[in-house]
């Protein structure tokens, strides 16, 4: 049986002139996206996870930060791999609430172009627009969810979300919404059609609502939500590196 090293720890892989910056999703971590980091590294690329304030500590740390700290984290690691690399290109990718701040990032400072995987709009879980009023009186919520054991290997996660910062990822949500006719750069939307997080017409509606011209909407149909260390997970990557390799050509051929 192989062992997966598990860490909370961000990565930082320096490579070529194309950079991918890759954000984990909420109360999650790096560990979820090292498969596709170290798939990427091998390419050739530059690759950085970093890791979300409040994140891969405890519930107790993470309930001091809201959606702004997970915004700033994103904001210092696009400048880190920007001051720190000579690049051509960069690309921003993200799952889940790391898909969010992608787009965001997207819609507010210059990429080359942004690949969201599983995120969110509309989560499944109806309880969860109450939390921005619900968190005074009931502080966190347990976490029963019985994930394969393949997809589990990979995750350094909390087991009990605090219900109030539920509610700053709604706030979050509302910003994705207003900001995404303000994407403009070539996407790629990836979505698991049996996910049991979110609502998948979520992506759906992130593709007809951004501006970009190039734009590409793909459906998982043996995946969940954590699609990155899923079955379908080679198919992932392979699908991510053929959609930056042709924007990356576009791009230096002067296409829009």
């Amino acid at each position: 049986m192989k062992v997966i090293q598990r860490s909370p720890e961000p990565f930082y892989y320096s490579g070529g002139k194309t950079g991918i910056l890759i954000i984990h999703g909420f109360t999650g971590t790096p560990s979820e996206l090292r498969p596709m980091g170290e798939y990427f590294r091998d390419k050739g690329y530059t690759v950085y996870a970093p890791l979300l304030a409040g994140h891969g500590t405890s519930p107790e740390e993470m309930e001091k930060t809201g959606w702004r700290d997970w915004w700033q984290s994103t904001l210092d690691a696009y400048d880190r791999l920007r001051t720190e690399n000579n690049l051509d290109h960069l690309f921003v990718a993200g799952l889940s609430m790391g898909g969010v701040l992608s787009l965001l990032l997207a819609a507010k400072k210059p990429v080359t172009g942004v690949i969201s995987m599983c995120a969110p709009v509309w989560v499944r879980d109806r309880r969860a627009f109450l939390a921005g009023i619900a968190y005074p009186f009931y502080r966190y919520k347990l976490n029963h969810k019985h994930r394969d054991p393949d997809i589990e290997a990979h995750l350094v996660h909390y087991d009990r979300t605090p219900v109030k910062s539920v509610g700053e990822l709604n706030r979050l949500l509302q910003r994705l919404k207003r900001c995404l006719p303000w994407v403009v750069v070539p996407a790629l939307v990836i979505q698991s059609r049996n996910d049991e997080t979110i609502q998948p017409r979520s992506a759906s509606h992130i593709y007809e609502k951004i501006s970009s011209k190039v734009k590409y909407l793909s459906w998982y149909e043996k995946s969940s939500h954590i699609i990155t260390v899923d079955k379908e997970r080679r198919k992932l990557f392979s699908e991510v590196d053929q959609f930056i390799r042709q924007v990356s050509s576009s791009s230096t051929n002067g296409e829009k």
